[in-house]
């Protein structure tokens, strides 16, 4: 018997409205964000308010956490300034990175030119590190006569080797600093003497000790040796916090007429570290007080935490149109935040994802983010993103979520 068209548009309608309520009842609806959890409770400290920085006397200055990242305190820490020999410490980190790369190694023979002797050697006004000239040495020698004893000669020399001239070395420096995110700094020799158009700023030269730090530490260890021995020459580490404070492993103490006296600094207590920068100081003396003061206060008054990390699950969202009915979050990278003392259980995290997720969700990908609130103000944000891929659902499952997408409009 053939059935009417009428009779087949009801039916379907009650089908349809029978599958409905069915999927009705079965698929969990639309739910909105959640707030991300809060982090790990800390152990409660003293919540002291926070006095201002010392008075520090130079150009610019800056005290910046090593791991968060985050500044302290700080003074002109944007202005450009002449780096003098805290210059090495870029050249320190090209070497270390083209070494990392298999372009060079420690045991290469390095040959102190006599390019390299003439300008920066025991006849210049500068420091040196007495390599002979003509003569070689390897590599790793070299580099500690750098960065113990500021030897121009040594860096000259290095450059030469490592790129076949000091200016082709520059370029790869100022290629270096973009990557790490120095945005206000152009290299011009391998030294810090002074060149026109060779400047950096005290925050770009924090970023470069951290990094420094993170992705090279054997090179970075250099910078803790107290003297070294190039011959029959004995020279001491110029930096004076070395031999005060044992927290204090590093970095670079620079000196020009034009810079004026410049220190930067890292020390570790427990398991928090700090980077101090002070340039343009008037003595010798006090660029080491000013430091010592910056760390002191820094480790007095912050403490940093981490927050989440890779891997770690901050927060789960409802997905349409895949296998699994939801998608965790998490971090790429680890979020740490650096806090006044006492302050950590008055951190806010919050979540800003999209509304509707839909699947395919690949591992990795980018949603919304995570901020970390402190007195109304974002004091770090981070992506979120998928812990674990989201396959896409079958087709009748596509079916049923769109409509109920449709219908939460």
């Amino acid at each position: 018997m053939k059935i009417p068209a009428t009779a087949k548009a009801v039916a379907l309608a009650t089908l349809t409205t029978v599958a409905i309520g069915l999927a009705f009842a079965q698929t969990p609806q639309p739910q909105p964000a959640q707030p991300a959890p809060a982090p790990a409770q800390a152990p409660a400290s003293d919540a002291m308010p926070v006095p201002p920085a010392p008075e520090i006397t130079g150009t610019a200055w800056v005290l910046m956490d090593a791991a968060s990242g985050n500044v302290l305190a700080g003074h002109n820490i944007d202005q450009p300034v002449e780096p003098a020999s805290i210059t090495k410490v870029m050249t320190s980190y090209v070497i270390a990175a083209e070494m990392a790369g298999g372009k060079v190694a420690e045991t290469d023979q390095v040959m102190m030119t006599e390019n390299a002797w003439r300008k920066g050697g025991a006849g210049t006004d500068g420091s040196y590190s007495g390599f002979e000239v003509n003569q070689t040495a390897p590599l790793l020698e070299m580099e500690k006569g750098m960065v113990v004893q500021s030897g121009n000669d040594a860096a000259i020399a290095l450059a030469e080797h490592v790129a076949g001239t000091e200016a082709a070395f520059a370029t790869l420096m100022n290629t270096y600093a973009q990557r790490i995110g120095m945005k206000n700094s152009n290299f011009m020799n391998a030294t810090g003497l002074p060149d026109e158009g060779h400047v950096t700023t005290a925050r770009d030269l924090a970023l470069l000790g951290r990094a420094l730090i993170h992705d090279h530490p054997k090179a970075y260890s250099y910078n803790s040796i107290k003297e070294y021995t190039v011959g029959p020459i004995t020279q001491p580490n110029r930096n004076l916090l070395l031999w005060r404070d044992d927290s204090v492993d590093g970095i670079k103490t620079g000196h020009t007429s034009a810079a004026g006296y410049c220190l930067m600094a890292s020390a570790m207590r427990g398991d928090q570290r700090l980077i101090s920068v002070v340039m343009g100081s008037t003595s010798e003396a006090k660029r080491a007080s000013d430091s010592q003061a910056l760390l002191n206060w820094g480790f007095r008054f912050y403490e940093t935490h981490k927050l989440y990390d890779v891997g770690q699950v901050v927060a789960s969202q409802r997905t349409w149109k895949g296998k699994a009915e939801e998608v965790q979050l998490g971090v790429a990278e680890p979020l740490l935040v650096t806090v006044p003392r006492g302050r950590y259980e008055q951190l806010k995290p919050m979540m800003d994802v999209p509304s509707s997720l839909v699947a395919p969700i690949e591992k990795g990908q980018a949603i919304g983010t995570v901020k970390v609130m402190l007195d109304d103000k974002v004091i770090a944000q981070r992506p979120l993103v998928a812990v674990e891929a989201v396959e896409q659902a079958g087709f009748f499952k596509r079916l049923w979520d769109e409509f109920w997408m449709w219908w939460g409009e």
